[in-house]
C-alpha cells in the first residue's frame, strides 16, 4: 500500500526520484498545501476505491495518517 501511495504522491508531485516514508510531513517535507491534499485525496480515493471526507483530509499530516486511513476503509 505504501508503495501505492508513494507512485500517487510522486506523480502528484512531479518528482518521480522523491523518497518517501512513512514519517514524512505532507506539508513541511513534501511541499503540499491545502489544494495539493485535496487533490491528492480525490486520486487516493480513486485509486484505492474509497470515499474521504473532507473533514477527515485536514487531519493528515504525515503519509503514516493517509495511510491508516486507507486500511480503515478497506
Amino acid at each position: 500500500m505504501l508503495e501505492k501511495l508513494t507512485n500517487i504522491i510522486r506523480e502528484h508531485t512531479g518528482d518521480n526520484s522523491i523518497e518517501i516514508n512513512e514519517d514524512m510531513d505532507l506539508k513541511a517535507d513534501l511541499g503540499l498545501n491545502s489544494l495539493d491534499l485535496v487533490n491528492l485525496a480525490c486520486v487516493v480515493e480513486d485509486e484505492f476505491d474509497i470515499e474521504i471526507p473532507d473533514r477527515n483530509i485536514k487531519d493528515f499530516r504525515t503519509v503514516k495518517d493517509v495511510l491508516l486511513f486507507i486500511e480503515e476503509q478497506e
